[in-house]
Order: structure tokens, then sequence, then C-alpha cells
């Protein structure tokens, strides 16, 4: 196997398209101070005038949200608008302090920023938000089936850790992170095994009914900017291509051709 070396320090890897990816969940968030205009109906009708072309499906859901003032903590509810495509596969989600888009049938990087961008822009005409408190773009890629058997093949054995000892076969629960400082952002990267039926995100990932290997890259900045979708889009492009690099160099060749790739 060749030498472990730093994808950040080269050139970033070319793309090869997996056909059948073990990818089952994309997110980009954008945070911003928070728009009480958000809250009013007038401004999810406006809203859902620029982006029911691609999401028709429109659901109001409630945000549970923590409170903290001089009387101690409570819980609030803030309202939230998902904006879905009829199979629900894409979903743009307008809430007071974020944007989001997420996927689980992504089918490119250019697809997927070109989705951004046209949130952003719908974003940008109707609540025009001043300043970016956080961008966010996380991948999420899930092992099942025989393929998990074949793990040491598919992942270094520098990401396998315990499973790439003889102690393989006793493990139920492995988890690790690291948080990596690269460049404008930090990635936050878990891999490992996870039980049947359980998960380490409930929110991003649903549990499934047997044992599986995660891989979760989510790169991520705190640094509140000025905000224009030109600048968001600029930083969440170069964040995809750093956690595609991070991502190229934690895989086996044998990867890209398990999934449909041609490497």
């Amino acid at each position: 196997m060749a030498t472990f070396v730093d994808p950040f320090a080269s050139p970033s890897p070319d793309q090869v398209p997996l056909p059948q990816a073990p990818l089952v969940r994309v997110i980009a968030q954008v945070r911003f101070p928070k728009s009480l205009a958000v809250e009013e109906r007038a401004t999810a009708a406006a809203f859902q005038k620029l982006v029911q072309a691609e999401y028709p499906v429109l659901r109001h859901e409630q945000i549970q949200t923590v409170v903290v003032g001089p009387e101690g903590t409570a819980q609030a509810a803030e309202t939230s608008w998902r904006f879905a495509d009829v199979d629900n596969h894409w979903r743009l989600s307008l809430a007071p302090e974020f944007l989001a888009l997420e996927t689980t049938h992504y089918t490119s990087r250019a697809d997927f920023l070109d989705r951004l961008q046209r949130g952003l822009t719908a974003l940008h005409q109707i609540i025009d938000p001043r300043l970016t408190d956080r961008l966010g773009v996380r991948y999420i890629d899930r092992i099942t089936g025989p393929a998990f058997k074949q793990l040491p093949k598919l992942v270094r054995p520098e990401v396998l850790g315990i499973l790439g000892t003889p102690l393989h076969k006793y493990v139920r629960h492995a988890l690790t992170e690291s948080l990596l400082a690269v460049d404008d952002g930090v990635i936050r990267m878990r891999s490992g095994v996870m039980p049947p039926n359980a998960t380490h995100d409930p929110t991003a990932l649903e549990p499934v009914a047997e044992q599986s290997w995660i891989l979760d890259l989510d790169m991520f900045s705190e640094q509140s900017q000025p905000f224009t979708s030109t600048e968001v889009m600029a930083r969440a492009t170069r964040f995809t291509e750093r956690v595609y690099a991070l991502f190229r160099s934690l895989i086996t060749e044998e990867f890209l051709r398990q999934y449909g790739g041609k490497p």
C-alpha cells in the first residue's frame, strides 16, 4: 500500500464519480444573526415562490432550542420552513438563524454547489443577512453489508485503528473523533463502527438494523464575515475540495472500484 501523504499539501485530486457511493447524506449550512422575519408566513411565502420549482413540498416545523437567561435555562420553539422535492431526496431549510441544504441523493459536487448557490440567492433576496456567523459542509458515508467485511481492503489502516488488528472480530462499537485545523476552517472527522440500530448523530444519520462503519467529515468555520453569496460560495467550494482531498487520502483504490469508480 502506498505511503500515506498529507492531503492538504498536495494538489486536489481529480474527482472520481462513484455510481454506488456509500454516501448517505450531504449537508451545507449557513448561519447568520437571527431574523425574526423568518417566523412570518409572508416571508416563507416569498421564499417559497423563489424555490418551489425545485422544492415544491413545504413543511412547517418547530425547532426546540435552549435559551440561557438570568433565571437559568429554558426551552423555546422556533419556526423552521422545510422545502423539499417530491421524493424527499433534497431539502432546503430556512430558520431564523440558518439556511441548510441537505440531500440523500448526491450526484456530484457541481450539482450540489449549484443548488446551494440558488438557495443563497433566494436567501439574499428575501432575508438579506449582513453577516455569516458559521459555514459548514458535511459528508457522511456508511459502509454496510458484504463490503463491511472488506474494510481492510477499502480503508487505509491508519484510519481503521483497532479494526485493523486481530481484535476486530470483537469490536461492536468504536468511534474516533479528530479536529483538523485547515486553512480558514476546521474539519471534524469521525469514523468507526456502529452497532445495529445505533447512530452517532440522530439529527443527520438514521440507524440501520446492522453493524456499519461510518466516515463523517464536517468542515466548518465559525468566523463571522460579511454576507455575500459570492463569498459564501467561494468558501463552500474550498470546503468541499478540502473534504474530498481528505476523503481520498483515507480510502484505497479498491474502495473506488467497489463503488463503481474507475481510478
